[in-house]
């Protein structure tokens, strides 16, 4: 979190549909997010995910199949998928919905085969070939892995995302030169439509929980973000509009498919290369020559984002910084990092913030290896959002509504740290690529920055994740608004 030069970033953008009715009705409007306990109107809660018993009923076959588990699941999953688009399409695009002409399943293990005449041997991958107009997957590795590591439903979501590049051909939402970034982004948001049939219980084959289901649904969409970029990678010259070839950022597709699950297919028209560039704004997309991204936490680097914070938020009483634990009279520790509104007072746990602000680099857990600085600068600067909204007055701090409000201010000041911040000791404070999917990935793992005053947060990291996508997007006004 040590930046020296303010770059460009992944933001995403929630459009809200207002309708208008000729009679007035009594009482305040509620929004769907009122209450912090649902997702997208739905009750967030854990249960059965996956195939429903006997869902493994399917209407297409599949070409050079093992005809083990993973291709079941996958002919079942296109099955619904096609399902789904058989009934959603006609609503939101012009024209008729079309299956694609053929599934074909390959072991990138072995040496012979071909797809979309490509060479299958090593090809660990999924894909739409639009020139065949047909779908196919690795059972040899891609798809076992992402099984193993997020469950059946894994394997739905890459199909639900793949199918979306079939929709969008369909739907004629791109004319040729279309940027990679846009094609892709649309793809995962037309999945979010999709699931959220599933989530509502309209799928006669799968089911997927509110709860740690769409949980382990946004964990495999981290584990198709894009790398790093280096700022060679974009800019002007990336492409006709100045967007990279790129699928996309795991801030920046998950915020894609949030888009598709919220508010439906017509939603996912709607992005294109002009807003993706305007939600995107001046933050960063890609590190600068001799930035590695990552600054070590230390007691050096805490001071300095207390700092910033202060120099950005300007507080009539500025928290007070303790390393020493303390007893409070109002408030719950919440290692590493706990606020108390009776002392105004935040306390670190060094050591423990500092295993939280390392990278992991665990390739096999797509969460943790995305872990970083920002994985524990996040939380530090949730608590000191906590001292922003204790000195407001009147917001209650020990409450779900309080995390999510949290999350929501902890986005509006990761945003502010575009610019950078000099600080009185010398160091610069500003955000780099790769803070955002860090603080996505700690929102998943242990939701701390969207936690309450006690270190209570609440169970859908779907809420979680789009409450601060909200304050990257807004200011402290919209996440007073949105969560009071």
């Amino acid at each position: 979190m040590l930046r020296r030069f303010a770059l460009a970033a992944y933001v995403a953008a929630l459009a809200a549909a207002v309708a208008a009715c000729s009679t007035v009705v009594a009482g305040q409007p509620v929004s769907v997010f009122a209450d912090p306990f649902k997702v997208a109107g739905m009750r967030a809660v854990d249960g059965p995910t996956g195939l429903r018993p006997g869902g493994t009923d399917k209407s297409r076959q599949v070409s050079d199949s093992d005809g083990g588990k993973v291709d079941q699941i996958a002919a079942a999953s296109v099955s619904d998928i096609e399902q789904f688009w058989g009934e959603a399409f006609g609503a939101s695009f012009p024209g008729a919905f079309h299956p694609v002409k053929a599934l074909y399943s390959w072991d990138s293990n072995d040496y012979d085969g071909t797809f979309c005449d490509d060479d299958t041997y090593s090809l660990v991958n999924a894909a739409f070939c639009p020139s065949e107009n047909i779908i196919g997957w690795d059972r040899g590795v891609l798809m076992p892995e992402l099984r193993k590591a997020n469950g059946d439903m894994a394997i739905t979501m890459v199909l639900a995302h793949e199918y979306g590049h079939s929709v969008q051909k369909q739907a004629k939402l791109n004319r040729k030169g279309t940027p990679i970034l846009v094609v892709e982004q649309q793809a995962d948001c037309l999945a979010g439509s999709y699931l959220r049939w599933v989530a509502e219980g309209d799928s006669p084959r799968f089911t997927l929980s509110t709860g740690d289901g769409l949980n382990n649904l946004l964990a495999t969409m981290i584990s198709f973000r894009d790398p790093l970029l280096s700022e060679d990678d974009v800019g002007p010259g990336a492409s006709e509009s100045g967007l990279a070839d790129e699928h996309g950022s795991a801030f920046e597709r998950i915020s894609a498919f949030q888009f598709g699950f919220i508010d439906g297919p017509s939603a996912c028209a709607g992005i294109d290369a002009k807003e993706i560039a305007a939600r995107r704004g001046d933050l960063p997309v890609a590190l600068q020559r001799n930035e590695s991204g990552e600054w070590p936490v230390s007691e050096e680097s805490v001071k300095a984002i207390i700092d910033a914070m202060t120099i950005l938020f300007k507080p009539a009483q500025p928290p007070k910084l303790s390393f020493a634990a303390a007893a409070c009279a109002d408030a719950q520790p919440s290692p590493p990092a706990s606020f108390c509104p009776a002392t105004n007072t935040i306390t670190v746990d060094l050591p423990a913030l500092e295993k939280l602000g390392t990278p992991q680099g665990d390739p096999d857990d797509m969460l943790t290896a995305l872990s970083g600085d920002n994985s524990a600068y996040s939380v530090l600067m949730s608590r000191y959002m906590m001292s922003i909204q204790h000195q407001h007055g009147g917001l209650v701090l020990d409450s779900a509504e309080a995390g999510l409000r949290t999350a929501c201010l902890t986005g509006v000041a990761t945003t502010r740290l575009a610019d950078g911040v000099n600080t009185p000791d010398g160091n610069t404070v500003a955000l780099t690529a790769g803070d955002l999917d860090e603080a996505v990935a700690g929102l998943l793992i242990n939701g701390l920055v969207a936690a309450d005053v006690n270190g209570a947060t609440v169970p859908a990291g779907f809420s979680r994740i789009d409450a601060f996508r909200v304050g990257v997007l807004g200011d402290e006004d919209r996440c007073l608004r949105r969560f009071p």
